[in-house]
């Protein structure tokens, strides 16, 4: 399914924070809105935060009354910058801003045809971005054998694309093709996003899944239940992996126990002119760890620290899965260049 749709100047997504329990339809009709749908995870994952930024852009040009073209170049400016002001990790988001404003201040034609220009961009991005799930899933498939465990964390599926989804994408493939595979997930603390979004998606579509807490993953993959790993992610500099917290302890623990650790990622999502230092990581507000569906659960006034990403070294991964193939440790080193 389609999880963001563009219909008459309004943008229709799922509203993530409400899953399980309820299956909400959002409409989206103004910038601000779309901010406030990314700052509180309404929408969410790196490649749907792509799309969800392209169409924020299109929402600005879309409802713009501008009848000059740089009067209109600069709305969408302002725009972008706000879009790009939400959340500082997804590398997505700016690609696609960026993308949006690069070929709108490129576009020839007059401001009623730009404003038009602007929407069929941010649709063609958001199409492209379910063609490189499906491709990613094709790719990844090959990786995994019949009866194979697949360990995941947080949630890189439908939810966090367009379509399909990266690490999830990996998954249905493998289910389509008819291995008899099963996934364990990760709760994913503070938020929950394993068991609230990954556990939902995946009973759904009948996929077998058990969910397990975040502190278990060591204990399973010692007792064998691990076949491999498969992660999304937020973004790939030369050296590191930036996924959701938990990840790189995740990575650890697979190269201790000899499990393959894969990550998922359109090339979207690949930022080779950066390290790992280069990156801020967004940290979050204290509550989502100090409380659970609205009930406090640590003393008042405690201190917290909650970074929402961490960055897994590369040395710690078998092999990048993107539209293109898998990239594998041999490749690892082309990434420090930005030839990839």
């Amino acid at each position: 399914m389609r999880m963001i749709k563009w219909q008459n100047g309004v943008v229709l997504t799922i509203d993530q924070t409400k899953l399980p329990l309820e299956e909400v339809t959002i409409q989206i009709k103004t910038v601000d809105q779309m901010c406030e749908a990314i700052k509180v995870l309404r929408v969410r994952g790196a490649p749907l935060l792509g799309a969800a930024a392209a169409f924020g852009i299109a929402i600005a040009a879309y409802n713009s009354k501008a009848t000059d073209k740089d009067k209109l170049l600069s709305e969408l400016e302002s725009a972008a910058s706000t879009i790009k002001a939400t959340r500082p990790t997804a590398v997505n988001l700016f690609w696609a801003a960026d993308r949006v404003l690069k070929k709108a201040s490129s576009f020839q034609g007059e401001t009623e045809a730009l404003k038009e220009f602007v929407v069929a961009e941010a649709q063609k991005i958001a199409d492209e971005d379910a063609a490189q799930n499906r491709a990613i899933g094709k790719h990844g498939a090959a990786l995994v054998r019949n009866g194979d465990t697949i360990l995941t964390h947080c949630n890189a599926g439908e939810l966090c694309a367009v379509e399909y989804g990266t690490a999830l994408g990996v998954v249905r493939t493998a289910w389509e093709q008819g291995k008899k595979i099963k996934v364990i997930a990760d709760e994913t603390r503070p938020l929950l996003q394993g068991a609230r979004l990954t556990a939902w998606e995946l009973m759904r579509d009948g996929i077998p899944v058990t969910l397990i807490t975040d502190n278990m993953a060591a204990h399973v993959m010692s007792k064998g239940l691990v076949s491999l790993v498969v992660v999304g992610a937020d973004r790939i500099v030369q050296n590191a992996v930036f996924n959701k917290i938990g990840t790189y302890g995740v990575a650890i623990l697979a190269k201790e126990h000899n499990v393959p650790f894969y990550v998922a990622a359109p090339k979207s999502t690949f930022d080779l002119t950066r390290e790992a230092a280069d990156v801020t990581i967004e940290e979050r507000k204290p509550e989502e760890v100090t409380h659970l569906a609205g009930k406090q659960i640590a003393p008042t006034g405690v201190s917290v620290f909650n970074p929402a990403f961490d960055a897994t070294p590369l040395r710690y991964v078998s092999g990048i899965i993107c539209e293109d193939g898998v990239y594998g440790e041999a490749d690892f080193v082309k990434f420090k260049s930005g030839r990839i």
